[in-house]
């Protein structure tokens, strides 16, 4: 740490430091607050994308079986995923995706050569293969906002721990100093007054 300079300029320079650090800080304290309350959403979110896949692929489930028979196509082509669209928002200065959207690639079979539960197991596998990614994508999110949430505590504690507290010691420190020199300088002009009424009064007397 660079030591200060004990000066009235550097007195105005540490109290707009101190000013600025103050005004700024509760801005940073909101914002932390809204990313945790916004990370603890996401985890609720997770689970629930979580819970809706372990709820789709029991339901595939069911159909396990079937699944072994030879048949003349490959049902896991069904759920070939060509692209998924997101959309992304901000939240408190974080770009974090939402899920907007899933395109298979095309999937056709003869409706007369294939057995009735086909159609069923094809859904399905469709829907395990869209809650997987909105898992994915509600990770992601999370992710976002705990990497921010994470900067912004860093620069909470920083500002709270750190530059308050020194931008007040530097500012006391500087304030006695110039007390004491202001104290120093009384003294002397007493004294230096008092000289001179003696040196009068050794005039007078002569």
């Amino acid at each position: 740490m660079a030591e200060i300079k004990l000066t009235k300029n550097e007195l105005r320079a540490q109290q707009g430091r101190l000013g600025q650090l103050q005004k700024y800080l509760p801005t940073l304290q909101l914002k932390k607050a809204m990313l945790q309350a916004e990370v603890s959403e996401a985890r609720v979110e997770i689970a629930k994308c979580e819970e809706a896949y372990n709820h789709v692929r029991a339901e595939v489930e069911h159909y396990s079986a079937l699944l072994t028979q030879n048949i003349s196509i490959n049902l896991s082509d069904s759920a070939k995923i060509l692209k998924v669209h997101r959309r992304y928002e901000n939240i408190a200065g974080v770009e974090v995706p939402y899920f907007d959207g899933i395109e298979f690639a095309e999937f056709t079979y003869n409706l007369f050569e294939t057995p009735t539960w086909v159609d069923p197991v094809t859904k399905g596998l469709r829907q395990l293969a869209e809650a997987n990614v909105r898992i994915k994508i509600a990770q992601e999110k999370k992710e976002a906002l705990e990497k921010e949430w994470r900067e912004v505590s860093i620069r909470v504690n920083l500002f709270e721990k750190i530059l308050i507290p020194r931008a007040m010691a530097n500012i006391k420190k500087i304030k006695v100093f110039l007390g004491d020199q202001q104290l120093a300088a009384v003294s002397q002009a007493k004294v230096a007054k008092a000289k001179i009424e003696w040196r009068k009064k050794a005039l007078v007397a002569e």
